[in-house]
């Protein structure tokens, strides 16, 4: 009875030692996979830059979010390392490069102040048979912004899109702004105009895992 009972436990720790090393395997393997991905995309190698128009000569005026948010990620392709990227761009973080130092204030009051849930512009970015899609939510709409994609040298990663803002029901808050910079945005037939398409560049370089 004894040799049966060692018999029985022998068998039961083999088995034991058989799924620890499965899941061992198991482990490695993902692992493998994660480490001989070729391209990853970082937040702080990624610039989202824009372009706004004024005056009916629709003079452009340009910015960019310094600080974008999101976890890094990684693929065997670009388009992989990009796909569903859940992205956060804090509206705080807006510059414009204007000398007199006014023209910031006055865009994330008067515009973004004027919109629902502006702390951040939130969204994903799709790849979907070959193109790409930012889901982007701002002002408590989220609406679809397809981008063209440029890839240069493999890790040189440029998308571009316009923005309808009427998309994002943000024409009040884009009357909102024309009224603060009114003058500034009067050209030279005494019209005052703030163009509702913007022009927007998302700029990465993948880096080799």
């Amino acid at each position: 009875m004894k040799k049966i009972s060692l018999f029985f436990i022998a068998i039961a720790l083999s088995l034991t030692a058989c799924k620890q090393e499965k899941k061992e395997s198991k482990t490695e393997t993902a692992t493998e996979v994660a480490s001989t991905a070729k391209f990853v995309v970082k937040p702080e190698a990624t610039s989202v830059k824009f372009t706004a128009y004024k005056t009916t000569d629709k003079v452009g005026v340009g910015g960019e979010f310094t600080s974008v948010k999101f976890e890094e990620q990684s693929g065997d392709t670009p388009e992989e390392a990009l796909n569903n990227l859940n992205f956060s761009i804090p509206v705080s973080s807006l510059f414009t490069n204007d000398p007199t130092n006014t023209r910031d204030a006055k865009i994330k009051a008067a515009f973004f102040g004027a919109m629902l849930d502006t702390e951040l512009i939130s969204g994903t970015l799709k790849f979907v048979n070959g193109s790409a899609i930012a889901t982007v939510k701002m002002n408590g709409e989220t609406q679809n912004l397809p981008m063209d994609v440029t890839i240069t040298d493999e890790r040189r990663v440029t998308l571009t899109g316009v923005m309808n803002l009427a998309e994002w029901n943000a024409l009040e808050a884009l009357a909102s702004l024309n009224k603060a910079c009114e003058a500034l945005h009067t050209g030279a037939d005494g019209v005052s105009k703030t163009w509702e398409d913007v022009a927007i560049e998302v700029s990465t370089f993948l880096r080799e895992n």
